[in-house]
């Protein structure tokens, strides 16, 4: 063939979800990977300044050091999960990738190595700018012409307050290493691989459950993320009740829809998957289908929050009258998780017992299903005891919140559900009453109704602060607030 047309041979990654195997050119002219090469502009930033967070993530390193002296620890970001031939997930690093490090680049491995002197030495590991002179940058499906441009390792020095190397370079480091190792497994499949003769289980369940600790009490830099995730989700609710329809069914879609448009908006995404059960949906406490539609007449049970661009998340809900009045019985079961999540929020204080919020919330429950009969001739304390009130109100009362929407899920029992409240934690107060469709041990008005009032409060030098209260609560405000925003 002739000269122009012969293959040219490109230093990238073969695997299939790289390249497509069925693309329409089938080789690349020298004239043509020539011209590539040429005619580009210097685009390297030299003026970039460091994260907010990076004194917080330094100060969390420290930390972690000082726990584990003389061990070499991993943190993968993660990789791109593959959803179907070249189209991916969405991706999201994993949380204690972005708690150490505040980056959010995938492929990204930060190792913290032991110096002799003491203490360790962080180092980034990350993608560099694709290479243009080897054609990496367009003829890899997921260059930089394809994908957009990543920052230099050189920049992420400079935003990360990090020394940065190229991740291509890790399997060799990896290698290279002596001494005790510590892992945070599942995230990479190749680090994992490369590791895993040098870690066991019991040192990486370890490892994760004090990563997962050390987020119980949040910083100042997360607090006011965490401030601002409810502000934009609060917004969010405006948006969904402004899009109800008063007269005609609005889709469930819709509602999801329209809330997820304000999280892109103001933040990263939504932290999780929103529940948007209108009607009976309501009763299902993890409705994400989001496949019906919310009548007039019905209740909304909107269970939403914003995921900031720095990766901290709300989690609210609101349970709504789509024509913005409440009925007699719906305001009646609406009271009560009401008057319970009073309860919850008034027990959350410093030195208080972290079970002491969801003790109280469940009671009040307990105290109003016994006076609906629910319980026969057993008294409300005697139900709560036997956990009787659970048919109807399932789940526990709240949780951590923070970079997860479940934060500190692997963090040690005796420190969080066993453990007391601190002055920095944040934690949702999440009561419900779900009576559903089918259950004939309820009196028929009940059957169908779901409701569940949910707030992200913040433990205080003296008490908590409710970070959503900018959303009502009490029936009548609720009311109110959707007349007002309907005009």
């Amino acid at each position: 063939m002739p000269e122009s047309m012969k293959e040219v041979t490109v230093t990238t990654e073969t695997d299939e979800n790289k390249h497509r195997k069925n693309g329409l050119y089938r080789r690349v002219s020298t004239e043509l990977a020539e011209n590539m090469r040429r005619g580009w502009a210097d685009t390297e930033r030299r003026d970039v300044e460091p994260i907010a967070q990076a004194v917080h993530t330094a100060r969390r390193r420290a930390a972690l050091s000082a726990r584990f002296p003389g061990e070499t620890l991993v943190v993968p970001a993660g990789r791109p999960k593959v959803r179907a031939n070249d189209t991916a997930y969405p991706f999201r690093p994993s949380s204690d990738y972005v708690y150490l490090s505040g980056d959010q680049s995938r492929d990204a491995v930060l190792v913290m190595e032991p110096e002799r002197s003491g203490g360790h030495r962080a180092i980034a590991y990350l993608l560099p700018r694709s290479d243009r002179g080897n054609g990496e940058f367009w003829l890899d499906y997921h260059g930089e012409l394809w994908d957009g441009r990543r920052d230099s390792l050189a920049e992420n020095e400079r935003r990360l307050g990090l020394p940065c190397r190229d991740v291509r370079t890790l399997a060799g480091r990896l290698g290279a290493v002596t001494g005790p190792v510590r892992l945070l497994r599942g995230h990479d499949a190749g680090v994992d691989d490369a590791l895993a003769s040098r870690v066991t289980a019991g040192d990486d369940a370890g490892f994760r459950e004090f990563l997962s600790g050390m987020r119980l009490v949040k910083d100042a830099f997360e607090i006011a993320d965490l401030r601002f995730a409810c502000e934009a989700t609060a917004s969010g609710f405006e948006d969904v009740v402004r899009a109800l329809g008063t007269t005609t069914p609005t889709p469930e879609r819709l509602i999801e829809g329209t809330f997820r448009t304000r999280a892109r908006v103001e933040g990263n995404d939504v932290g999780y998957a929103s529940v948007c059960a209108a009607g009976s949906h309501a009763t299902i406490l993890h409705w994400v289908r989001n496949d019906g539609a919310a009548y007039p007449g019905d209740l909304l049970l909107l269970d939403a929050g914003v995921e900031t661009r720095d990766l901290y998340t709300a989690d609210v809900t609101r349970t709504l009258p789509v024509n913005g009045r409440f009925t007699p019985v719906q305001r009646e079961v609406y009271e009560a998780v009401y008057a319970a999540q009073e309860a919850g929020i008034a027990a959350v204080g410093p030195g208080a017992a972290y079970r002491d919020f969801h003790e109280a919330a469940q009671r009040v429950l307990a105290e109003h299903l016994a006076s609906w009969g629910l319980f026969g001739e057993r008294s409300a304390q005697e139900a709560y005891e036997l956990g009787l009130q659970r048919r109807w109100t399932l789940a526990g009362t709240g949780h951590m919140l923070g970079l997860d929407v479940h934060d500190c899920a692997k963090a040690r029992t005796e420190t969080y559900v066993d453990g007391t409240l601190q002055p920095g934690m944040v934690l949702t107060v999440e009561p419900g009453i779900y009576f559903q469709p089918d259950d004939l041990t309820v009196p028929e008005r009940y059957r169908g109704i779901g409701v569940r009032i949910e707030d992200d409060i913040l433990v205080t030098e003296d008490g908590n602060e409710n970070l959503s209260a900018c959303l009502p609560r009490q029936a009548e405000e609720v009311e109110a607030w959707m007349a007002r925003l309907r005009g």
